[in-house]
Order: structure tokens, then sequence, then C-alpha cells
């Protein structure tokens, strides 16, 4: 079920975990207090569908924990995976009245959510939201250019390391900590969900997975919680460098 407001999230944007990646970012305290006055926050399951596809959407927000996927529907029912929205990613889009995509939570989530249409205001009086929104913006492109090499060009070992390191990265700076050395985190996507994601078959990311786990890549405790002892060598495995990769 769906609440209005989570009691277990401060009201104080300063002990948000997201406060220092999402769109208020660059906010000083009297445009904090101007975004507090249109927020609220929302609970989702997971599996549970945050918006449908051309839906009128009344509110935008930022992830603040768990994990939702982009889904396009083509018209003969083929469904395919296009992004992932992930803590401090931003969802929704002012000036646009309904949603482009599914938005699906795959894991338990709360966003923190602001109503749209005194948002949209809002941007035209806060030079750091806007600023910061555009930025975000900005890096989702880049992050879709990237993404368009590792679709079309990584093999499939490459492409799963390109995914574990995307998470792994997000997952350190989420915790103000570098990507470096040994990380552990656990993995948000289902098998299946990954392989919607890479283009991948089911069976394919199974014994890539496998076989990054049989050469000490990685190291997994039950289906989900990844250890990467070295984080420099899954981004080789990656093709990317340790200054490379999608941004985050």
């Amino acid at each position: 079920m769906l609440n209005q407001q989570t009691p277990t999230l401060p009201r104080d944007c300063g002990a948000c975990p997201i406060r220092h990646r999402a769109v208020c970012a660059q906010c000083e305290a009297e445009e904090l207090e101007q975004l507090d006055r249109i927020k609220y926050y929302r609970n989702f399951e997971a599996g549970q569908t945050i918006v449908w596809s051309g839906d009128q959407m009344d509110f935008v927000g930022s992830v603040v924990t768990g994990i939702a996927t982009l889904t396009q529907t083509m018209e003969d029912g083929r469904t395919q995976m296009v992004g992932l929205l992930l803590p401090s990613d931003f969802v929704g889009r002012p000036g646009r009245s309904v949603a482009a995509y599914d938005v699906v939570a795959t894991s338990d989530m709360v966003m923190c959510c602001f109503r749209k249409k005194p948002f949209e205001q809002l941007l035209s009086v806060t030079p750091a939201v806007a600023q910061r929104l555009l930025q975000m913006t900005l890096d989702e492109l880049d992050a879709a250019r990237e993404w368009m090499l590792v679709l079309g060009r990584k093999t499939a070992r490459e492409k799963i390391a390109s995914l574990l390191s995307i998470i792994g990265r997000r997952n350190a700076t989420l915790n103000l900590g570098a990507p470096a050395g040994k990380m552990v985190f656990d993995l948000p996507l289902t098998r299946e969900a990954m392989a919607d994601y890479l283009g991948l078959t089911l069976e394919t990311v199974s014994r890539q997975i496998s076989a990054l786990r049989r050469d000490g890549v990685i190291v997994l405790e039950g289906k989900r919680r990844v250890t990467v002892p070295d984080f420099d060598r899954l981004l080789d495995e990656a093709g990317d460098d340790s200054d490379g990769g999608l941004p985050v």
C-alpha cells in the first residue's frame, strides 16, 4: 500500500541521505524552506507501479531509498526496460503533463515528492534548483550515450561488469566514499530484470555472473549481496578505467 507520509524519514533536509546529490543539493536554507512547503514523502512496495506511461503526473520528486525501472511498451505489447532510477535520481519532467514511461519500484522505495505546479513555479525563482536540475538532466544524457556503447559494443561479460560498476559507484557516492578498493552492496535487480535491461538472456546473465564469481571478480552472498574485492579489477572487466564509466 502507498502512504503519503513516512515517519521514518526526518523532515530536516540536512539529515537526508541524498541531500548532497538530489535536486536540492545546491539550495541554501531559504530555498530549502520553500521546497519543504510543497514536499511530501511517498512509500512504494516492490513491484508497485509508481506511474503508468500516458498517465497524468501531479508530482515530481527524488528517489530517497530503493530503485525503480523505466519501461517502454510497444504497440504489440513488447516491453523494454530503458532506464534505472537509483537513490537521488529525479522522477518526472517539469513542463510535461503526462508520464513518458512506466515507472515501477523493483524494491521497497521511498520518494521525496513535490507538488508539480508549485515546483514548476519555484524553478523560476530559485536558480539553485533550476541549475541543479539542468546538471542532472545533462548527466542523464551523458549516461544514455554511454549506455548505447554498453548495449551496442560490449560483450555479455562486460555488460554485467558495467552494470555492477554503476551500482557500486552510486552506492559509494551516496555514502560519501570513493569507488575504489573493496566494495559491498546489494544488487537491486533480479537476474531476469538484469537480462531485460542488458538485452541478454537469463541464461547468459546467470552464466556470466557465475564466471565473474569463479574468477574472483565478485563474491556473492545469497542472490543479492555482492562483494567486489577490487573495484579497479571490476572496471577492467567492464572495459572502463578508474575515471571513466557512466556518470553517477
